[in-house]
């Protein structure tokens, strides 16, 4: 079994860091400004298991070089998409990150379904369904979940648990790597 590192991506508010507190326990957000303004702004970090490690990156348009100093060491992604906001611009922007730097394996999550009605998610499905359209998340899985409530997050941890064992790490994280 191999090591992996899983980072989010998605827009501002889309709840990147809730959800991985939601799965790890972990805050990945702890400096001072983060606690107070409620964003992420620098690179946060929780593992899920020995063999498995986050980097939850901010979402804001003016901390994307954060975002990419996070998503450059990714073997999988998490794209969290709110289900009461839709696939919005640092949705897109993130998503265009990832593929330039040539990230292959990842998920979506679905976010705050628990503040959406059935119809509402049925439009965000499609809405995902085309912008991933000719991604490399085109055929990945899609979990349905809260941060909030806890709903879904069960499948979710399981099928991330899973991965050390199907997803190969990008790269030889040696001694030295550059």
């Amino acid at each position: 079994m191999g090591s992996i590192i899983i980072g989010t991506a998605g827009h501002i508010d889309h709840g990147k860091s809730a959800l991985v507190r939601a799965i790890t326990g972990t805050d990945p957000d702890r400096l001072a400004e983060e606690q107070e303004r409620g964003m992420t702004i620098d690179l946060g970090f929780a593992f899920l298991s020995e063999s498995i490690a986050f980097i939850d990156v901010p979402g804001h348009e003016r901390f994307v070089k954060n975002m990419v100093a996070g998503v450059h060491a990714l073997d999988f992604a998490m794209l969290v998409v709110a289900a009461d906001d839709g696939v919005m611009p640092q949705t897109r922007e993130h998503l265009d990150i990832l593929s330039l730097l040539q990230v292959k394996n990842g998920l979506v999550a679905i976010n705050k379904v628990d503040l959406v009605d059935q119809e509402l998610l049925a439009l965000v499905r499609e809405e995902l369904k085309a912008v991933l359209k000719n991604t490399f998340l085109a055929s990945a899985p899609v979990f349905e979940v809260s941060a909030v409530t806890g709903q879904g997050l069960a499948e979710l941890r399981a099928y991330l648990l899973s991965l050390p064992d199907q997803v190969k790490p990008r790269h030889d994280r040696g001694f030295f790597w550059m």
